[in-house]
């Protein structure tokens, strides 16, 4: 039986410098894949762009995918971002105004505990209208 030899035997990598390669491709890789279901998303994102003009755009992108992540990042780069950036206020908004929904009472409801406090002298009269003020803003 023969002991193999750490020089003879490089195992799966190689060497180190075929690790760092590696890494580097798959770095490379994943960010084309991030980069191209950005490209896709923005693609059905944007409403202004025809069905057809869409369907081209991911026909590019399946047979000549590189150049055409890059062509399509340089032409439509600025309106991609700002339809990011609509699609983040909307949602945004949207999360706010359910958060104001569930999170407590109406103005009112607001109004009347503070009305009950003042009356049974809990609060002054000036702590009631900082309650009613910022009730109804």
């Amino acid at each position: 039986m023969r002991i193999i030899d750490a020089v003879e035997y490089q195992g799966f990598w190689g060497s180190f410098g075929d690790l760092i390669w590696w890494f580097l491709w798959a770095f490379v890789f994943f960010t084309y894949l991030i980069a191209l279901f950005a490209v896709i998303s923005d693609l059905f994102r944007d409403h202004k762009l025809n069905g057809w003009w869409k369907a081209v755009w991911i026909i590019f992108l399946i047979f000549v995918p590189f150049l055409t992540l890059l062509v399509y990042l340089i032409a439509r780069g600025k309106g991609m971002t700002e339809r990011g950036a609509a699609q983040a206020k909307q949602m945004q908004a949207a999360q706010d105004q359910y958060i104001k929904s569930v999170a407590g009472a109406s103005p009112s409801e607001e109004i009347a505990k503070a009305k009950s406090l003042l009356d049974s002298g809990a609060i002054t009269q000036a702590e009631f209208d900082a309650i009613k003020t910022k009730a109804l803003s």
